[in-house]
């Protein structure tokens, strides 16, 4: 069995589809909420949580505090904090919920979906609508959330890209605090 290439081509002509939009004014104001922060928090159910996991791992290896949620080691959010949800329907009760509580104390909260009418658009400070087009070809090429997560992943990585320039680094200084697992 060989890989789909078709898949992989639709994939990635979709992923620029949506990121061609104007992000500017989002990306602009999550930079901002971003490095203003005390700590960082992520959050994602599945395979947004995934990605939420990779987008946290390089901003660790820039040196900011960050933390995904739910793991046992993660500290309580205060007023001066970040937390980015990410969820493709916003409808995640747990994603709802992180948002709704980590608003009451004061923290800022980003949410990354594909609806920017659900209930977590509602209850955010900052929503980024990354929204990937339905077609025929969807269910069989990129089923469920795929088209939401590749999108997300490279946004986050643009992000990523953004945060460097803005605090003058550069690959070396990620490299630095790039885990060594034994």
């Amino acid at each position: 069995m060989s890989i789909n290439f078709s898949a992989s081509s639709y994939i990635l002509k979709h992923v620029e589809e949506v990121l061609s939009g104007d992000f500017g004014p989002s990306i602009e104001k999550m930079l901002e909420m971003l490095l203003g922060a005390d700590k960082i928090f992520i959050y994602g159910v599945g395979r947004s949580g995934l990605v939420g996991k990779a987008f946290a791992i390089r901003l660790v290896q820039m040196g900011l505090k960050v933390f995904f949620v739910g793991e046992t080691v993660t500290p309580i959010v205060e007023s001066k904090d970040v937390v980015v949800i990410i969820s493709n329907t916003g409808e995640t009760m747990s994603a709802i919920q992180t948002a709704n509580i980590t608003r009451r104390v004061g923290s800022k909260v980003v949410a990354i979906t594909s609806n920017p009418n659900s209930k977590l658009a509602h209850a955010v400070n900052l929503v980024v609508a990354l929204k990937p087009k339905r077609d025929e070809k969807r269910e069989l090429y990129a089923p469920l959330g795929t088209l939401f997560e590749m999108c997300t992943y490279a946004f986050l990585d643009g992000i990523v890209a953004r945060l460097m320039e803005g605090l003058k680094m550069r690959e070396n200084d990620l490299r630095g605090r790039h885990a060594i697992w034994v």
